[in-house]
């Protein structure tokens, strides 16, 4: 968790844009880094986190871990990280001119849920069109191989297991992206540890 950030920019349009860094399906970030964020006082973000949990708006045990941190004397200390549950909120809560960005990104991500059912992440498909880019090049290089030379059975056997591993390695990405993959043919009852040698 203590390797979480956000960053705040203006895009080319003039939107202000936010990147995350997720973890375990949400973001953790720390008093000091949430000050970073909202450009504001550590009091006030304390005061505002104080109040959402005396409000009970959210329940704090859910939303709050503590996790070791080195700091810069070299002592491990144990630091409060709170997820986005509690970011929104003092995001929703706190008035600066960062508190405003936030809101506005935040509302047009909610918006385009609401109105859309999705919100588009332009990242995440750049990086989608960049496999398909790959996978383009792989089979026309494929299909060149093809043209230039004729090729014996145990060397289309062997590009066919190419062309179906990496089918498969694409699959297995793209089910991991969107979260629905599943393990198949084992037990789980096999454990295997991992050494060195």
């Amino acid at each position: 968790m203590s390797n979480s950030h956000i960053e705040i920019y203006q895009v080319e349009n003039g939107n202000t844009e936010i990147s995350v860094r997720l973890e375990n399906e949400t973001v953790w970030l720390s008093l000091n880094q949430m000050v970073d964020l909202f450009l504001r006082d550590k009091s006030v973000i304390s005061r505002h986190i104080s109040n959402i949990f005396k409000e009970g708006e959210l329940d704090k045990q859910s939303v709050v871990a503590k996790n070791a941190t080195t700091a810069a004397d070299g002592k491990i200390y144990q630091v409060d990280y709170y997820n986005l549950d509690v970011i929104i909120s003092i995001g929703y809560r706190i008035k600066s001119q960062r508190g405003t960005q936030f809101r506005i990104w935040a509302s047009k991500i909610l918006k385009n849920y609401l109105i859309k059912g999705f919100s588009i992440n332009e990242k995440k498909l750049t990086q989608q069109n960049e496999q398909l880019k790959e996978l383009q090049d792989s089979v026309k290089l494929l299909g060149d191989v093809l043209n230039y030379k004729e090729l014996n059975t145990d060397e289309s056997v062997g590009l066919l297991t190419i062309i179906s591993d990496y089918a498969y390695a694409l699959d297995i990405l793209d089910r991991y992206d969107y979260q629905n993959l599943d393990i198949r043919k084992t037990s789980g009852k096999e454990t295997y540890q991992l050494t060195y040698n």
